[in-house]
């Protein structure tokens, strides 16, 4: 990254977009983790190192989809019943060996390998059963109620891309095709900071014009839920020479180094400056509400990231540029933020050219869902965060909202892992 040598991220130059940083990120950072092979119960969460091909077929045979009679299509009359004897029975696990013969049906069950020979399958609430036949009604198509051999996936598919990160329904698809390990990439290493004199340590007396540090403990459970190792550097004090030390210190031995609070423009704010000073800044002020003050650049190599210190900034800038920064260091392909449509239930004014994130409560409104705004407004509340059901995100060509109008709401909980 280039060393920032013209300041047009100075306080009232121009907010950085950020579909523009987030660009900036993917242009610049690249992954940095490399393989390494885990059993499959350690990979929820981890990102898959290169595309997983099918061995199997997925079902390996054709089977049946419910409970009742396997049979030949062929045999059925068009506009009459047909009674077919009963020939052999398939179950689950245990499949019927003999061929199954013209004029005939078998008995089977939900799973179980179709026998050779029937190509579709009767369900057995539709049937009228005696002890060696079965009456089929007509108007059934053929191929019914049958699952095909590789329906799922067939053995030679990619079953999943490289770059994945891996949910439970993932394990459950690796599981399926016989793997008891998976080849993902490492734990990224992020070595965390909160900074202020004024931030004291949980537990500790409170002494008067302090606060209890709730950033480190969030941004951690945050970063937890992506599987990353984080080291926890503490708090730095606002002096220039700490924060330059530890910041060097950490970025030697880890992948990130991130931190919470002194990347404003304040004289105490040290962070940015220190990013400038011994690194190179690749950008500093989006254009979002909350979270202008986010500072992103690398120190000796490694990439620092400077959150701001209000806690909801800190969450919304983790979610819109820390996640994409820690994806690219991964080997993550980059998803979307979950959003979800929602009619809102106030109005709004906002400035053009800024992305604004409002902390929203979701209700039922006669079987239509609407967002009412959190009462607090003020990027410091964390009861905006414990209370609020999304984020209400507001494009930059946005001035105005009324009520009624289509909002594109973040689910919160789904943040959380």
């Amino acid at each position: 990254m280039a060393q920032l040598t013209d300041d047009c991220f100075a306080f009232g130059g121009r907010l950085l977009p950020l579909a523009e940083a987030q660009a900036r990120i993917a242009e610049q950072f690249h992954c940095v983790a490399a393989p390494e092979t885990v059993p499959l119960p350690s990979a929820l969460g981890r990102v898959l190192a290169g595309d997983v091909i099918a061995s199997v077929s997925i079902p390996p045979q054709a089977n049946s989809a419910v409970d009742g009679y396997a049979l030949h299509h062929a045999d059925l009359l068009p506009d009459a019943p047909t009674t077919l004897r009963l020939s052999g029975r398939a179950t689950a696990g245990h499949p019927l060996l003999a061929p199954v013969p013209r004029g005939a049906a078998a008995r089977i069950f939900t799973g179980a390998v179709m026998p050779e020979g029937p190509d579709t399958v009767m369900m057995q609430e539709d049937c009228a059963a005696t002890e060696d036949s079965v009456t089929v009604p007509p108007g059934l198509r053929r191929g019914a109620n049958r699952r095909p051999a590789g329906e799922d996936i067939a053995a030679g598919e990619r079953a999943l891309p490289d770059g994945k990160r891996l949910t439970p329904p993932e394990l459950g698809l690796l599981a399926a095709l016989g793997h008891t390990q998976v080849t993902v990439r490492r734990a990224l290493r992020v070595a965390l900071f909160s900074t202020g004199d004024e931030v004291e340590e949980p537990g500790r007396t409170l002494r008067h014009g302090r606060i209890y540090d709730a950033n480190r403990f969030m941004i951690a459970a945050m970063l937890t839920t992506l599987r990353v190792e984080v080291s926890d550097g503490g708090i730095l004090p606002d002096r220039p020479e700490p924060v330059r030390a530890a910041l060097t210190e950490a970025a030697r031995d880890h992948d990130l180094v991130l931190t919470t609070g002194g990347v404003s423009s304040g004289e105490e704010d040290h962070v940015r400056a220190a990013i400038e000073a011994m690194g190179s800044l690749a950008f500093w002020r989006v254009g979002i509400k909350p979270g202008r003050p986010v500072a992103l650049g690398s120190l000796g190599g490694t990439p620092l990231l400077g959150l701001p210190g209000n806690p909801v900034a800190a969450l919304v800038t983790f979610i819109t540029i820390a996640r994409p920064v820690l994806d690219r260091l991964a080997g993550a392909v980059s998803t979307p933020l979950p959003r979800f449509s929602v009619e809102s239930g106030f109005a709004w004014r906002k400035k053009r050219d800024r992305r604004e994130f409002l902390r929203v409560l979701i209700e039922d409104a006669a079987g239509r869902l609407r967002a009412r705004v959190f009462p607090k407004e003020g990027a410091g509340i964390i009861t905006s965060l414990t209370g609020s059901d999304a984020l209400a995100e507001l494009p930059e060509g946005v001035t105005t909202v009324a009520p009624g109008d289509t909002l594109a709401c973040i689910p919160l909980g789904l943040l959380y892992g």
